[in-house]
């Protein structure tokens, strides 16, 4: 099933502009240093918003050592899958790589039924990295990975993904306007279960281009495109999930939101009701949102 009614969010306790990320992801920006305190209020509004809609949040509160200034952003080193298997990535900034705590993975396996533990980590060193559901955006349903190369997304530890879990890939290069890589898959796309969103003019080659709105199209969901001013504002950082109701939502960041139009927000609409919060302060300093802040559950409950 693409979506699920079971989310994990970390709880930040050391939230701040991490220099070794922003190497390599343009959507960062050094804040004011009040960022924690501002970030875990928006975490914290974030998580009452789903809560209020009936979607299962498991909160975990990181811990101030070692330092770990993205831990808010999970998806990038876990994902959790619906045979019972998890995966660890392998992280390009070093400081993100200890946010791989075995407490939080314990945390779930009380909850949740855990099979198998695939660990991709050990690509470290060789500096290979695939940063989760941030460097691939997976279509659950039709066992597609989309993943934008760039130096947290190596082709090679992608395809061993794809041949472990059983995807198939579909592999281009996305750049901003300034044609910068794109550091995440994640904030240029979002795959739901009836539908795409995708900033196709991401993409500098057309032949890519074709092929991957042939790709989206064929998997028979809708192509809603964004521009690339709408993805610098995180319109393409959504994840859709479902609550208790079996109602399905699409979960995004006010300024994502905001940056829509009525008549892409009505198309939205059409499809699951739209969630929003304010992100700001976690936007500018982490160069991610919503989407980023969400790792789905896809395992069995005990």
């Amino acid at each position: 099933m693409q979506t699920t009614s079971h989310l994990l969010m970390i709880r930040p306790v050391n939230f701040s502009f991490n220099a070794e990320t922003a190497v390599n992801n343009a959507f960062q920006t050094p804040g004011d240093t009040d960022a924690q305190a501002r970030a875990l209020t928006e975490f914290e509004s974030f998580v009452q918003l789903l809560r209020d809609n009936e979607v299962d949040v498991t909160i975990i509160t990181d811990t101030p050592s070692p330092y770990t200034p993205d831990s808010i952003f999970p998806n990038n080193w876990v994902s959790f899958h619906d045979d019972g298997t998890v995966c660890l990535y392998p992280m390009y900034a070093v400081n993100r790589r200890q946010e791989r705590k075995p407490g939080i993975l314990e945390a779930i396996g009380h909850q949740f039924r855990i099979d198998a533990t695939l660990d991709f980590s050990g690509y470290e060193a060789e500096g290979l990295f695939l940063e989760g559901t941030g460097s691939m955006v997976l279509d659950r349903d039709h066992k597609i990975a989309y993943a934008c190369l760039s130096p947290r997304t190596d082709k090679n530890v992608l395809l061993d993904f794809c041949q472990k879990l059983g995807y198939s890939p579909e592999i281009f290069t996305a750049a901003d306007a300034a044609g910068r890589l794109i550091y995440h898959t994640n904030v240029m796309m979002c795959v739901a279960d009836r539908y795409v969103v995708v900033c196709l003019d991401s993409l500098p080659s057309d032949p890519e281009r074709d092929h991957l709105a042939a790709t989206i199209l064929a998997s028979g969901k809708t192509l809603i495109p964004i521009t690339p001013d709408q993805m610098n504002h995180f319109a393409g950082n959504m994840l859709q999930v479902h609550n208790h109701k079996g109602e399905k939502l699409l979960v995004m960041s006010s300024q994502a939101f905001a940056s829509l139009t009525p008549v892409q927000v009505q198309q939205l609409s059409g499809f699951n009701r739209i969630l929003h919060s304010p992100l700001t302060t976690i936007e500018t300093n982490g160069g991610g949102s919503a989407r980023c802040m969400l790792a789905e559950v896809h395992l069995r409950k005990l």
